[in-house]
């Protein structure tokens, strides 16, 4: 068995390690991580070994489930209390063709992140999940299928979802996209309960 031992530029050389530790810290095995975020096992073990760089979706997924923030997964400390977050303040973050730009603070129920999204990204991986999510198109186009609806959106434009209904989003333009991207890790009320 060989490993890849050369780090590509942008990877997240310390993200491996956290994935392992943070699913032990829970008490999860492999295999019990791997269902819960809808991955096969072997996935799961690349992702933790470093073969494989995991896209947004997935540390969303992971992050969920070990009870943290994707902030964590990506290697911030402690959480920060400062209000403002500064621009160049911290060092983008790339994997798997993503690049993440932290754009507000650790350690809250809610997340936000500048996020480039390369043409074509995320191919047929569809999301659920609990919480909701929202995104705000800053550049580029972005296509967002909700269920079985697909979207276009154009610079400026945004979208507010319930994260369980099954999602993806790609890149419409060569160039690729960027928006703002912010979600919750609670689940939405539900407005229409049933008698």
């Amino acid at each position: 068995m060989t490993s890849h031992t050369g780090e590509s530029p942008g990877a997240l050389p310390d993200v491996a390690p956290r994935l392992r530790d943070l699913r032990r810290r829970r008490g999860l095995t492999l295999e019990a991580a791997a269902h819960r975020a809808e991955l096969s096992p072997a996935h799961l073990s690349r992702l933790e070994t470093g073969r494989r760089q995991p896209s947004l979706p997935m540390l969303l997924g992971l992050a969920r489930i070990y009870g943290t923030t994707v902030a964590e997964l990506l290697g911030e400390q402690a959480p920060e209390r400062e209000p403002v977050i500064r621009a160049g303040a911290r060092e983008p973050t790339a994997a798997d063709g993503w690049t993440y730009h932290q754009a507000g603070g650790s350690g809250r129920a809610m997340q936000a992140l500048r996020v480039v999204v390369p043409y074509g990204a995320q191919g047929d991986l569809v999301r659920v999940h609990p919480g909701e999510e929202w995104i705000h198109v800053l550049d580029g186009r972005l296509r967002l299928s909700l269920g079985d609806t697909v979207h276009e959106l154009a610079p400026g434009d945004s979208a507010h979802f319930d994260s369980l209904t099954p999602h993806r989003i790609a890149a419409a333009t060569p160039d690729g996209a960027e928006l703002l991207f912010v979600h919750t890790l609670l689940q939405s009320p539900d407005l229409h309960p049933h008698a």
